[in-house]
């Protein structure tokens, strides 16, 4: 049996930042400590010092912040990347980090890529988050960028992006060299289930925070090592803002750049102790 399962009357109901309701899972708990980098032992250890501060009706942000809490005491790398999804989500307010976020993950499939370009589709003309490119192929990426938990992508956004895909096609966007494209939906979020139908359906891509499964965004993250600058807690909020206002989105472009760092008036200690937590943030585990 597993050593998380619980009797009925211990199973702890957690809201969620939609207000749903639901049991609380520690196998969940366990694996998202697990994909930080935590080894197992390290996470039971943790789980078991959490359990007895759970309670009925505790929200899933209030679970996070006890477990971010203690993992950072035993490895503050660990706890950077399990701050993972929130670090994105301080990406924002606007969407264009994120959409630069994008054009880095698919640049490290080997795509050129281009961000905030206008096209002009048969009947109007369209701004393209991500376009991306390699042999003949050229991708359309629609990016919907969330900074409030609990939200989804739904059906309306692939409705929507599918006539706007369709309109560009019908005037000629494949010209050779380009023969084949495919359009996509990223987003840091989850999509409804009727918004992966629609787009299964009409052969739209997605990529959110979980999907698609063993290639997710959280998954090309963890194997490409492409954490958002957020992710680290050497920096604080307000050196954050300036880096992402200059156009910075990951911890490697902040790691490369101690001039920069300097600049910002930043001690050489503490230059030092943030050049120390990214490496080890965005080392790619075999």
């Amino acid at each position: 049996m597993n050593q998380f399962q619980m009797n009925e009357h211990e199973k702890i109901i957690i809201r969620k930042a939609s207000g749903k309701e639901e049991y609380f899972s520690f196998q969940k708990l366990k694996n998202s400590l697990i994909n930080s980098n935590s080894t197992e032992d390290e996470a039971n250890r943790l789980i078991e010092i959490l359990k007895p501060q759970l309670f009925q009706g505790i929200s899933t942000k209030k679970i996070y912040s006890m477990a971010f809490r203690l993992l950072k005491k035993s490895s503050s790398t660990n706890a950077s990347r399990y701050h993972l999804k929130q670090g994105i989500m301080e990406l924002g307010p606007s969407g264009f980090a994120f959409e630069k976020f994008i054009s880095e993950l698919f640049m490290t499939q080997g795509f050129s890529t281009e961000t905030g370009r206008i096209l002009q589709g048969k009947c109007v003309t369209h701004e393209i988050d991500v376009i991306c490119k390699k042999d003949d192929l050229i991708m359309l990426v629609e990016c919907k960028y969330k900074n409030i938990g609990g939200s989804s992508v739904d059906v309306k956004v692939p409705l929507y992006i599918h006539s706007r895909f369709q309109d560009l096609l019908d005037n000629h966007l494949l010209v050779p060299p380009l023969k084949r494209f495919k359009g996509w939906i990223a987003t840091n979020s989850r999509f409804t289930e009727d918004a992966s139908c629609y787009a299964e359906c009409q052969k739209i891509e997605l990529l959110g925070w979980d999907v698609p499964y063993g290639n997710s965004l959280k998954d090309q993250i963890g194997r490409t090592g492409l954490y958002p600058l957020t992710c680290l807690s050497s920096l604080t909020i307000i050196e954050k803002k300036k880096f992402l206002t200059i156009g910075l989105v990951l911890v490697s472009e902040v790691i490369e750049n101690e001039k920069l760092l300097r600049k910002l008036g930043i001690s050489e200690t503490r230059i030092k102790a943030i050049i120390i937590e990214g490496k080890k943030i965005i080392q790619i585990n075999p």
